[in-house]
């Protein structure tokens, strides 16, 4: 708990930093160009095709009328888009965590082992390329989680519940994986995520429910309808905001505990060459 809570804090100030700030801007700048090219050209097929679907279902047909009756008519047009954005929304995390492994990950590492573990030495127990590799693949895996339960999202506590989920396991292999590959070496990987499993996969929940939270942005009515291209760039900001949280948070307990890891080994060998005393 003392390595949890004190990774924390220095995660939450390293985010006042200036460059991280400025790095963050970085994945937001590509998924704005991305996000609005996309709903120019498919937000209205995508909310009619929705719609249309809608319109054919007897239980819709129902909700339809109990609204009309209670003077609340036009509030149906809104369900389409709400079921859209929450159809996209977890697309768009996954792409955000992606890009922050890929583009601000290094360059936060960088950041927190100059200023706080200048001595650690660097043991390269994965490449770029590995690290690549690795990320895509949980992405991928993620992706066919999130496909799968899709169905369950009808169920309303489930849709509030499994992409959390999902986002939460994906942020920590990769931010795991990620945070050691340039320090430790591959035993010294395997070591720590063994010793630390319980509080990594705890700040991965943590972090996707955080990254949950600017969905309420999104879904803010007709506001929201109304000022759809000026909420996006900030959702996606706060997404990448969370995800740089994360990268600084793995960075600092993964570190810290890949020293504390090492700083035994060096006592229990210094303890085997000493001589036994008569």
């Amino acid at each position: 708990m003392r390595l949890l809570l004190d990774s924390f804090w220095r995660a939450a100030a390293y985010c006042l930093h200036p460059r991280v700030i400025a790095l963050s801007l970085v994945p937001l700048a590509a998924l704005i160009a991305v996000a609005l090219g996309l709903g120019y050209l498919f937000w209205d097929s995508a909310v009619n095709s929705v719609f249309l679907w809608l319109e054919s279902t007897a239980m819709f047909a129902t909700v339809a009328d109990w609204l009309t009756s209670v003077g609340l008519r036009g509030l149906k047009n809104a369900v389409a888009p709400l079921i859209v954005v929450f159809g996209i929304t977890p697309l768009v995390v996954l792409a955000v965590l992606l890009l922050v492994a890929l583009l601000m990950m290094p360059a936060v590492l960088r950041l927190v082992s100059r200023r706080r573990f200048p001595q650690l030495e660097r043991k390269e127990g994965s490449s770029f390329w590995a690290s690549l590799a690795f990320s895509l693949g949980s992405t991928l895996l993620a992706l066919v989680a999130l496909v799968l339960s899709v169905p369950l999202w009808l169920i309303p506590p489930l849709i509030l519940v499994l992409p959390p989920l999902i986002w939460g396991w994906l942020t920590y292999r990769v931010m795991t994986f990620d945070a050691l590959a340039g320090h430790a070496s591959a035993e010294e990987r395997r070591e720590v995520v063994k010793r630390h499993r319980l509080q990594l996969i705890g700040m991965g929940l943590i972090t996707g429910y955080l990254g949950a939270a600017p969905s309420v942005i999104w879904v803010s009515g007709w506001f929201f309808l109304a000022a759809f291209y000026f909420l996006i760039p900030v959702a996606i900001w706060i997404y990448t905001l969370v995800f740089a949280f994360a990268s600084l948070w793995f960075a600092h307990y993964c570190l810290a505990a890949l020293e504390e890891l090492r700083a035994e080994a060096a006592l229990g060998s210094a303890d085997e060459r000493e001589p036994l005393r008569p």
